[in-house]
């Protein structure tokens, strides 16, 4: 594990920071990109190799896997940095969209075939994946899923339909959750590899989220035939694997949440020293100090919060109410922090597209995805109500 404080971990930052700001966002610039543009699947793949050229991507994966074990507090600091740094494509620059964050815990139950065939490209950046398990009757009752797979010598038949899918747009494969035994209820849910060009699979974007980003879409599989190979552990190990994964992973979104406010916030901050209003900066007025000041401290919190629950995943520590605990603070602050600097924006924060604005839509989705507020509080009480 690095140090957070350490020599590498600092040069690692520094060049994080030297290509989002010398390469990524100029180059966002010349192609005149904005928030809800479509970008091509090979330019985001040149991202992706760019970034492991720079050894920035997949960090947090075993040196023998190619990365350098990043703990998850110092990968919630980078999280931090890409998120809070303006660049529109961030999220593909440490593998979030489509790459290593996707495959999650999976190394550990991956067999030699499935990290060569699935694992190793996605680490190159020469594959992307997508994790897909929610469908649109279960929502946030993830072990109530209909897509079923049937084995049949040395294949699984595959039929049923994934809902808005992250990062589906820029995938090769998907880790599907599906029930091979309905008699088994969560114990019956298994994780299987699926091509996504395979006969049978089709993908569909009838609807975007409210940034207006082509990143979600629905997995279509009708009698989709794949080898069982493919299959992840053992049949009805899915539901763990994926729940292990969740856990880990709203703690995660935290920092990008937490980089997408501070943002917001070190806008409002320069707009409140250069706009003039009655003869000077509106800076000087109570009313814009007080919001300033309620978002830093707010930051703070946050980010004091979840670096406290990262550093006892860290240590080995069952974090699940924590990363909870987390979600639902950090989500519902950061979108109050983005709703104080669009109020001190004024008419420019309101307007479509605006870097504040688009900050104010994308921390509105955080409060619903990964589970929402209602499902935080939910998994907090069982915990702290919950008898040895």
């Amino acid at each position: 594990m690095l140090s957070p404080s350490g020599p590498e971990f600092t040069e690692i930052r520094r060049r994080l920071h030297n290509y989002l700001h010398a390469e990524l966002i100029p180059f966002e610039k010349d192609k005149r990109l904005g928030y809800e543009d479509q970008l091509p699947k090979e330019a985001v793949r040149g991202i992706w190799k760019r970034s492991r050229e720079l050894g920035l991507y997949g960090l947090q994966l075993p040196r023998e896997l190619g990365g350098l074990g990043l703990s998850v507090s110092e990968l919630c600091v980078l999280k931090d940095d890409v998120a809070s740094s303006g660049a529109i494509l961030f999220p593909h620059v440490l593998g979030d969209w489509g790459g290593p964050s996707r495959i999650g815990n999976l190394i550990k139950y991956a067999t030699p075939y499935q990290i060569e065939h699935y694992i190793t490209p996605c680490i190159r950046g020469e594959k992307g994946a997508c994790f897909a398990m929610t469908e649109a009757g279960s929502g946030s009752d993830a072990a109530s899923i209909k897509t079923r797979a049937v084995r049949e010598g040395d294949e699984y038949v595959i039929t049923g339909r994934k809902h808005y899918i992250t990062a589906s747009a820029f995938a090769d494969f998907a880790i599907v959750m599906c029930v091979t035994d309905p008699e088994k209820g969560a114990d019956g849910i298994s994780a299987i590899l699926v091509d996504l060009d395979r006969p049978g699979v089709t993908l569909s974007y009838d609807y975007l989220p409210m940034t207006g980003q082509h990143v979600d879409a629905d997995i279509d599989m009708q009698s989709v035939r794949v080898p069982a190979a493919n299959l992840i552990g053992t049949e009805g190990s899915g539901f763990k694997i994926a729940m292990d994964r969740v856990n880990v992973n709203r703690l995660l979104h935290c920092p990008t949440m937490i980089g997408l406010a501070r943002q917001a916030y070190r806008m409002a901050v320069d707009y409140a020293h250069h706009r003039q209003q009655f003869g000077g900066p509106i800076s000087r007025f109570q009313a814009i100090q007080h919001m300033l000041a309620d978002m830093a401290t707010a930051l703070y919190a946050c980010e004091s919060m979840v670096m406290n629950a990262a550093l006892a995943a860290d240590e080995g520590r069952e974090v699940r109410k924590e990363a909870s605990m987390c979600k639902l603070f950090v989500s519902e602050r950061c979108f109050e922090i983005a709703d104080k600097a669009m109020q001190i924006h004024g008419n420019v924060g309101v307007t479509k597209n605006h870097p504040v604005e688009f900050i104010f839509r994308r921390l509105r989705l955080y409060r619903i995805v990964t589970g929402t507020s209602e499902i935080q509080r939910n998994t907090i009480a069982k915990e702290i109500l919950k008898r040895d």
